[in-house]
């Protein structure tokens, strides 16, 4: 397939999302453009941020990252590579408060990614979304969840809507005023209408289901 570049025209989605649903008109207006485009354009490591993800799962944002802070110093390097991960045992793992779940999962990341399965930046320019998501959710502990993160906020691809997440399903719930969340393959139904920008659709709607509660902290995920 054709290289893609990372990210997208923020104004040009927004205006399709506008023109396509009112109800998303409305939000959009209220909340105003949204600034993440500037991620896009920052130097990026797949292996790097999903060792990150790997220990950033089922824990808090402050929790995680007290985690990641002491196993980069016992790493000594602020990059999770294959190389870096691999000159640390489990037992100085565990020392830092990783699990033994965990652990294997960053072993198998480690190992694949020294074998070069891991595609870079560069690499998966040339694929799709699909595609990554296959190669990169065939590393232990890694799901799709985690890859669409990684497509959204790291490659800036255009037409990715998580719809397992529930800040997402949230969002949808409020954007059309319903009792329940949506379920996964309704809220897939009710995103073909964002197409081909589902990416910026989710964005907002992480954004409606915060500005609805103000008074709760929004969730920190791995890739921020």
């Amino acid at each position: 397939m054709p290289r893609q570049s990372r990210g997208f025209d923020l104004d040009a989605a927004a205006e399709h999302l506008r023109k396509r649903d009112r109800r998303f008109a409305r939000w959009i207006e209220r909340i105003g453009p949204l600034d993440v485009g500037a991620r896009w354009r920052k130097p990026f490591d797949t292996t790097d941020s999903l060792a990150r993800a790997i220990l950033y799962q089922q824990l808090s944002g402050k929790a995680a990252a007290t985690i990641v802070g002491r196993v980069e110093a016992a790493i000594g390097s602020k990059k999770l590579h294959a190389d870096t991960l691999g000159g640390i045992d489990d037992a100085a793992l565990r020392a830092c408060g990783v699990s033994g779940n965990k652990t294997l999962a960053l072993r198998d990341l480690a190992a694949r990614a020294a074998r070069g399965e891991v595609p870079g930046s560069r690499e998966m320019a040339s694929m799709s979304d699909a595609e990554i998501i296959e190669r990169l959710t065939a590393v232990r502990g890694i799901g799709r969840w985690t890859v669409e993160m990684m497509l959204m906020f790291h490659l800036g691809r255009p037409d990715v809507l998580p719809v397992d997440d529930l800040g997402v399903r949230k969002g949808a719930q409020l954007l059309d005023r319903q009792d329940e969340m949506p379920k996964p393959k309704e809220l897939a139904v009710r995103g073909e209408k964002w197409g081909p920008y589902r990416t910026l659709a989710g964005l907002y709607l992480w954004r409606i289901a915060d500005f609805v509660a103000p008074d709760k902290e929004p969730v920190k995920r791995s890739q921020d």
